[in-house]
């Protein structure tokens, strides 16, 4: 039902500077595994197999990380630290890529918008790789968003509850609780104050969309920031139908931003590589 990914990646990564002046930030490392590769991971575990890679100038490491380096790899063959792509391989070996660029930033709305050619008329996961998502006890949370669509049949965010203090970060829903955890959205803010947050339930990196969704963000007019944001246009999908938003299961870590990266790779360290997972 769902066959395709797009990940975003043509943004500055401004929050990361100096290290992402030349760099992008997809390709920064989680112990030895860049945030682009958990992000695939995470996508190709819910069983999706075409990943579309929304790119920009500076981002040519994201494709080439996904080929073979046949100079790497025969320099390596043999020896031990062969184990360390194998998989990076599976990947190439079990997934398609492909790629198209954001020639301008206009926000998130816009940078889906320009994967449009890749995914065609067909409902889509969206992955944003700085936000890491892991579940070590179940399904990761794009899975568990694919099983809430197979049921609904219609778009929904991934959700967490942040301190209020902390809204003006992201974009805000308020709705109706159906079921433990599952909301219909009838109110959605990007970046809201405290005073204006409509709740303390915060979107974050994971959505499943319609179709629909791009004839809706086309027609969306730039929001906060002077951006074309996702946020207006599911809240017209909202409005015309239903958008449901969905308390995950699992743990996000914020890796746009210094301190979240650290926690993350203090995390992945700890009970990911020290493990062999």
């Amino acid at each position: 039902m769902i066959r395709k990914c797009l990940f975003p990646a043509a943004g500055y990564g401004t929050r990361f500077l100096p290290a992402t002046k030349a760099m992008p930030k997809e390709m920064l490392p989680i112990v030895n595994k860049p945030l682009i590769e958990y992000a695939v991971e995470e996508a190709r575990d819910a069983g999706l197999q075409h990943m579309a890679i929304v790119t920009g100038r500076g981002k040519r490491a994201l494709e080439d990380h996904f080929d073979i380096s046949y100079e790497l790899e025969h320099q390596i063959r043999g020896t031990e630290k062969e184990k360390f792509l194998a998989g990076t391989r599976d990947l190439i070996d079990t997934c398609t890529f492909s790629y198209t660029r954001q020639v301008e930033m206009k926000g998130l709305g816009h940078a889906i918008l320009s994967g449009r050619p890749l995914i065609g008329d067909e409902p889509f996961a969206v992955v944003l790789a700085d936000d890491l998502c892991l579940n070590l006890e179940g399904d990761g949370v794009l899975a568990q968003m694919i099983q809430l669509y197979k049921k609904f049949r219609c778009s929904i965010v991934a959700i967490q509850e942040v301190p209020r203090d902390q809204t003006h970060k992201y974009g805000v829903i308020a709705g109706e609780q159906i079921s433990d955890g599952i909301y219909r959205v009838n109110s959605m803010v990007e970046k809201p104050s405290p005073q204006d947050a409509p709740s303390n339930l915060a979107i974050i990196g994971r959505y499943i969309l319609t179709p629909d969704i791009f004839d809706l963000i086309a027609d969306t007019q730039p929001g906060k920031g002077g951006e074309i944001q996702i946020t207006d246009a599911l809240m017209k999908q909202a409005q015309n139908g239903c958008v449901l938003a969905y308390k995950f299961k699992g743990m996000r870590f914020d890796c746009g931003g210094a301190e979240g990266y650290l926690e993350a790779t203090n995390f992945c360290y700890e009970h990911l590589y020290l493990k062999g997972r």
